[in-house]
C-alpha cells in the first residue's frame, strides 16, 4: 500500500501507543449534501452496535464546526470532535475538526496539518490509507454524497487489505461526484441507499467477528468453489494461494450469508454472484506511480539506459502483466516518453498491458481517472499527458496511442515476446510456488537478453538458475542474464529434461531416486554420444557430452548458431542433414564425416532426429563415433574405404540437396508473402 508522509502535529504528543482495538472501525466520507446522508445513516443504526465511527466531512477551515451538535440528536453514541492522541473506543462517533487531517495509529487518532493547497485537499483519502494499514479487514469505508473524488484512492487501500467498501447510491445522493468516482474505481463492494448502509455494516461485522467457516474433511467447500469458478467462468484459481483465496471467499460470504452451504447453492444458481466473487478474488488495486521510490529509481537508473541502447530501427517493447485499471501502465509509459524526449532519439514505444479481468481492462482502455489523481501525478505530467474533463482526467490521445490493452491469463495464454521491459507487480504474491515458477520462466522467455524485470515489493525471482541478476534488490528490479530454452516455461534440470514442479519439491529425494540419477549420469558420461538440441533456427538449446570435438566457439560476438560453431569441413553436411530431417520429418543419418581435432582425425556419423515439444519443432543432433580405418601397408586400399573422390561426390550431393531445400523454402516464403499482402490489403479495405 502506498504510505503518505504525515506532517508533524501541532497538538501535544499522545501517550504510550496502544494496541489497535479488536472491533470494526467505520470511516464515513462526505462533502456537499453529506450531512443529510449521514443523519440518515445514523437514524437507521440501532443502539449498542459496539463499533466506532469516524466522520470526515469537508469543512470550511476558517470556521468552527457545528457537526457534533448537529449529529448528537441522531444517535445514542457519544459524538466527539477528534483530538490528537484520543483513544478509539466503541460506541463513539469521532468528527474531524476544521482545517486538519485525521489519521489513526496504534488504536488512537492523530491530527496533522494539510500539506496540499486548499483546492487539492483530500482528507478522507488520508484517513483511509492509515485505516487500511492499521485495521485491515476490520476497516469499513462508506462514501456518501459529495462533489469531487475524495476517497477514491484510499478506498482501494481498504479493499486491498480485505476491508468493506460501501458507496451511497448516486441516484439518491444530493451530489453524486464522490459516490460515482468511488464506483468508477471498481473497488466498491456495495452500492446502497443511505438507510440500508447500517444493515450491511452490521452484517459484515457480525460475520467478521466469527471464526472462519467450518472446514469439514468430507466437504471441502473451497475446492468446490474453485471448481465452480473454473467450469462456469473464465477464471482458474487452482494455482493461487489457498489461504488468500479462503480469506477473500470468507469475506464475500460475510456480505451475503453466514452459511457456506447456502452460499454454495447461491453460486450454483446465480451466475452473477459467481462473476462478482471472481472479480473480488482478482484484487484490482493500483494507483499512479505507486511506490514513488521505485519509479524514481527507474526514471534515474534504468529507463535512460534502455532508451540510449535501443537501436533506432527497433521499437522499445514493454509489457505490464496484471495491469488492472491501467494506472501503472500509463505511469511507466510517461517515464519512457520523458526519457525518449530527454535523449532526443526517435525511438518508437510499444506498450502491451494485460489483465485477466475484462472490466478492469475496459476501464484502462477508457483512460478516465478521478480528480484525486492530483495527489499522485505532478502538475507538469497532468498538463502534458492528460486532458481535463468534467469527471476527472483522461489520458491524452498521444500517450494512449502507445498502449495496447488485452485480456490475458498469464498462467494460460501465450505471452508477448522480444521485450525490453516487463513489469509484474503484486501478482506473484497471490500465486502458489508452482505458478510463481511458471510465471518467472515465462518472463525469462519473453525478455530479450539484457531486458529488465520489475516485481512488487514483496516479490523476488526466487530461482537458483542464474537467469536474472539484481539491478536493485530493494526496488525489486532485475536484469535478464542467461539464455533460456525458447518455448519452455517449465524448469530445466541439468541435462535439459523438463522437471514438473510438485508440492514439497524442496525435500531430500529418496535413496532410489539418487541411485537412479547416478546410474543415468554415468551412462551418459561414458557411453552416450555427443548431442545437441536445436530449434528450426539452428540455435543450440542444450548440449550433452564432448561436443567440443565437433564444435568450436567462433571469434566475434557470442553465438548459439550450430552451423557457425561447426568445425572446418562439417558445415555443409550438418546443414543438409538437418534440413533433410525437418523436410522428411524422419531421422536422417549420414556417415563418412571427418574433422581434425587435437592433431588427429575423428571419423563419425551425423544423426538428426526431429522432435516436437509443446508444439515447437526441434531436432536432436548426435555425433556417432566410427572406428578408424586400419592403415594398409604399401599403399594398399582397404575394401570399402571412402576415397577422396567419393567424399567430394558426397559433399556435392549434400550441396545439391541443400540448394533444392533453399529453393523450396524460397517458393514457400513467396507464397506466404503473397497471402500476407492479400490479407493486409483486405484488412485495409475493411478499416
Amino acid at each position: 500500500m502506498k504510505t503518505r508522509e504525515r506532517s508533524p502535529s501541532t497538538a501535544p504528543a499522545a501517550g504510550p501507543a496502544t494496541e489497535p482495538p479488536a472491533f470494526s472501525i467505520v470511516a464515513i466520507g462526505a462533502s456537499a449534501g453529506g450531512l443529510d446522508a449521514c443523519r440518515t445513516v445514523l437514524d437507521a443504526l440501532p443502539p449498542g452496535v459496539g463499533l466506532a465511527f469516524i466522520l470526515v466531512q469537508h469543512l470550511d477551515p476558517t470556521h468552527e464546526s457545528m457537526l457534533v451538535e448537529l449529529l448528537a440528536g441522531h444517535t445514542a453514541m457519544n459524538v466527539r470532535q477528534a483530538a490528537d492522541g484520543m483513544t478509539i473506543e466503541r460506541e463513539h462517533l469521532y468528527v474531524i475538526p476544521p482545517g486538519a487531517y485525521l489519521s489513526v495509529e496504534a488504536g488512537a487518532l492523530r491530527l496533522s496539518q494539510p500539506q496540499e493547497r486548499h483546492g487539492a485537499r483530500l482528507p478522507f483519502d488520508f484517513l483511509l490509507h492509515s485505516l487500511a494499514e492499521e485495521f485491515a479487514s476490520r476497516a469499513v469505508c462508506v462514501v456518501l454524497s459529495g462533489t469531487g473524488a475524495d476517497g477514491s484512492s484510499g478506498l482501494k487501500a481498504v479493499k486491498e487489505k480485505g476491508g468493506l467498501v460501501i458507496a451511497q447510491d448516486p441516484e439518491e445522493a444530493g451530489f453524486d461526484g464522490m459516490p460515482r468516482n468511488a464506483i468508477l474505481t471498481g473497488a466498491v463492494d456495495l452500492v446502497l441507499p443511505a438507510a440500508k448502509i447500517p444493515e450491511a455494516i452490521l452484517k459484515y461485522d457480525a460475520q467478521a467477528g466469527k471464526n472462519a467457516p467450518p472446514q469439514e474433511p468430507a466437504r471441502d467447500w473451497l475446492a468446490q468453489i474453485i471448481d465452480l469458478l473454473r467450469t462456469k467462468t473464465a477464471h482458474d484459481f487452482r494455482l493461487y494461494k489457498q489461504g488468500t483465496l479462503r480469506r477473500r471467499i470468507e469475506r464475500r460470504i460475510a456480505l451475503e450469508t453466514d452459511d457456506v452451504d447456502l452460499y454454495l447453492q447461491m453460486l450454483r444458481d446465480d451466475p452473477k454472484e459467481l462473476e462478482l466473487l471472481a472479480k473480488d478474488l482478482l484484487i484490482n488495486v493500483t494507483s499512479f506511480f505507486r511506490d514513488r521510490k521505485v519509479f524514481d529509481f527507474l526514471a534515474e537508473k534504468v529507463i535512460p539506459g534502455l532508451v540510449a541502447d535501443q537501436p533506432a530501427d527497433q521499437p522499445l517493447r514493454i509489457w505490464i502483466a496484471g495491469c488492472s485499471s491501467g494506472e501503472e501502465t500509463y505511469s511507466l509509459a510517461m517515464l519512457f516518453r520523458e526519457a525518449i524526449a530527454a535523449a532526443k532519439k526517435n525511438v518508437k514505444l510499444q506498450v502491451f498491458a494485460s489483465d485477466i479481468d475484462a472490466d478492469a481492462v475496459a476501464q484502462a482502455r477508457e483512460g478516465l481517472y478521478p480528480a484525486s489523481i492530483e495527489t499522485d501525478v505532478s502538475a507538469e505530467r497532468l498538463a502534458r499527458f492528460f486532458v481535463k474533463e468534467e469527471r476527472g482526467y483522461r489520458i491524452s490521445p498521444e500517450l494512449r496511442a502507445d498502449v495496447v490493452f488485452t485480456v490475458q491469463d498469464v498462467l494460460a495464454d501465450p505471452p508477448f515476446s522480444r521485450l525490453d521491459f516487463v513489469s509484474c507487480r503484486n501478482l506473484l504474491i497471490y500465486l502458489g510456488p508452482e505458478a510463481q515458477a511458471k510465471v518467472m520462466a515465462l518472463f525469462h522467455f519473453a525478455l530479450r537478453e539484457g531486458g529488465v524485470l520489475l516485481l512488487g515489493g514483496a516479490e523476488t525471482v526466487g530461482e537458483p538458475h542464474g537467469r536474472f541478476t539484481a539491478i536493485s534488490k530493494s526496488e525489486r528490479v532485475f536484469r535478464h542474464t542467461a539464455r533460456g530454452r525458447p518455448g519452455d516455461f517449465g524448469l530445466l534440470g541439468g541435462d535439459g529434461v523438463r522437471i514438473p514442479l510438485r508440492q514439497g519439491q524442496g525435500r531430500s529425494p529418496p535413496r532410489e531416486t539418487i541411485l537412479a540419477e547416478l546410474c543415468r549420469r554415468l551412462v551418459l558420461e561414458h557411453y552416450a554420444p555427443a548431442a545437441v538440441l536445436i530449434n528450426r533456427k539452428n540455435e543450440c538449446l542444450f548440449s550433452l557430452g564432448p561436443t567440443d570435438r565437433y564444435l568450436s566457439v567462433p571469434p566475434g560476438p557470442p553465438t548459439h548458431d550450430l552451423l557457425a560453431m561447426a568445425r572446418k569441413g562439417l558445415g555443409a553436411k550438418l546443414r543438409s542433414t538437418i534440413q533433410r530431417a525437418f523436410q522428411e520429418n524422419a531421422p536422417v543419418t549420414v556417415g563418412g564425416c571427418r574433422v581434425d581435432h587435437d592433431g588427429g582425425t575423428l571419423c563419425f556419423s551425423l544423426s538428426a532426429r526431429p522432435v516436437l515439444s509443446e508444439g515447437e519443432e526441434l531436432a536432436l543432433i548426435c555425433f556417432l563415433d566410427e572406428a578408424k580405418p586400419e592403415r594398409r601397408q604399401r599403399g594398399a586400399v582397404a575394401p570399402g574405404e571412402v576415397s577422396r573422390v567419393a567424399e567430394l561426390e558426397q559433399e556435392l550431393e549434400a550441396t545439391r540437396i541443400e540448394l533444392q531445400g533453399a529453393i523450396r523454402n524460397l517458393e514457400i516464403s513467396g507464397e506466404e508473402q503473397k497471402a500476407i499482402n492479400e490479407e493486409a490489403l483486405s484488412v485495409n479495405e475493411e478499416f
